[in-house]
């Protein structure tokens, strides 16, 4: 049994419990009937009082407005996109040398390792020189006795036209004397041949850098024999990366000399880098039906790592298109969206997105937008379709100007 105001009453379930709690008097909480308890009347209170704060919980949330400032929001505007052939390969040195073994020798020592700083002339590899310098010592030896039985022969020769002349001796033995004096010289011409070739092994057997660069591949080691034509080591100049490209044969046709190119390489994320055509190659490839096309960087700052891929697009043309920035795009799997402010409100609008300019890193809008359309710069992931929105003064921020921006930015950051 319970006691309250309403007298004694039999608790009826929780209900009247929690109910009794609240009732301070019979006037404020009618629910009593003389000194009867109506389990009716106070289960309607409860229920009405419910409803009431839910319904106050959904007011407050819906008075909640998004308060956006004008750096917040872009202005869908159309913007010169750039068309033409898409180029992919990859970036390679134009300076590079692939070093062999000129002479069958053993490996001494490698001088350098990979990655090594190396300047014109350095010496790379060292081979095993002792058979060449046997070789030399012996055709100078050969070359300092040939020279001294060509001193003899000329004199005998020079004695026998002295007797030729005085009639003192026959004009057979002339000649055998200069015969003697020729073969003489013939001998002095080989073994001076030999010497200077044997010269020229010994200098073979130190494998010098042909150019200041990097040493890219080691490809020997100490004690390796090498025969001759054996890949030894290879240097390449990094400051003379170019991109060595393919464009599909049926793109050909509008490419030239000279035209800009816009690509992005494989390592370094988010940095563009422009260049020109040098070179297109007169002749397609007969199984991939693609042409060969260099390009050279306009950048000061290149890759140092050769062999990365790349891929950009050579600038034939341009077009007008709606361009929206990266960072207003919001994919959901398959699904592209973006978040448009308009009356007050913000709406969440699907898009078809065409291609990427490589230049200010914004995309094509194909469908879902107009321009002059708002949009939220950077959209978070806690929006609601039809959400209020609450502008604070100022001039909303064309998205051309915010690609300008960032595209200046990243300049200066290159």
């Amino acid at each position: 049994m319970l006691a309250n105001a309403c007298g004694p009453i039999r608790a009826v379930g929780t209900v009247a419990v929690l109910s009794i709690r609240r009732i301070t008097h019979v006037a404020q909480n009618p629910v009593c009937s003389g000194n009867r308890f109506r389990p009716d009347r106070l289960r309607q209170r409860v229920q009405g009082s419910r409803q009431g704060r839910q319904g106050a919980k959904e007011q407050a949330g819906a008075a909640v407005n998004l308060l956006v400032s004008p750096e917040d929001l872009l202005t869908i505007q159309s913007n010169a996109l750039a068309s033409g052939p898409v180029i992919t390969g990859s970036v390679q040195p134009e300076r590079n040398a692939d070093l062999r073994a000129e002479v069958s020798a053993v490996v001494i020592q490698v001088m350098k390792e990979n990655g090594e700083v190396v300047k014109r002339g350095d010496v790379l590899v060292r081979l095993d020189e002792t058979s060449i310098r046997d070789s030399l010592n012996s055709a100078e030896e050969a070359s300092r006795a040939s020279g001294q039985v060509l001193e003899q022969a000329e004199r005998m020769f020079q004695r026998m036209k002295t007797l030729r002349a005085s009639g003192m001796t026959s004009t057979q033995a002339l000649e055998d004397a200069e015969i003697r004096r020729n073969n003489a010289q013939s001998d002095l011409s080989a073994a001076k041949s030999r010497a200077a070739q044997a010269r020229q092994q010994l200098q073979r057997t130190l494998v010098r850098a042909p150019f200041d660069g990097i040493v890219s591949e080691r490809k020997v080691s100490n004690g390796d024999t090498a025969q001759i034509g054996k890949e030894l080591i290879k240097v390449i100049d990094p400051t003379s990366m170019r991109l060595e490209g393919l464009v599909s044969a049926d793109k050909i046709g509008v490419v030239k000399v000279g035209q800009p190119v816009l690509f992005r390489i494989n390592g370094y994320p988010g940095q563009d880098f422009t260049g020109k055509v040098r070179r297109v190659d007169p002749a397609a490839n007969a199984v991939t039906r693609q042409v060969a096309v260099l390009v050279d960087f306009n950048d000061k700052e290149q890759p140092r790592v050769a062999g990365l891929y790349a891929e950009g697009r050579i600038e034939t043309d341009s077009i007008s298109a709606l361009m929206i920035p990266d960072s207003a795009l919001v994919k959901a799997g398959d699904v592209t969206y973006t978040w448009k402010v308009k009356d007050k409100a913000l709406h969440k609008v699907n898009l078809r997105i065409g291609a990427r300019d490589v230049r200010t890193g914004q995309w094509e809008v194909q469908s879902g937008l107009v321009s002059g359309d708002t949009v939220l710069r950077t959209p978070g992931s806690t929006f609601k379709d039809g959400q209020k929105v609450e502008l604070t003064a100022g001039k909303t921020v064309p998205a051309a100007a915010v690609a300008s921006s960032s595209t200046a930015v990243a300049g200066k950051g290159n």
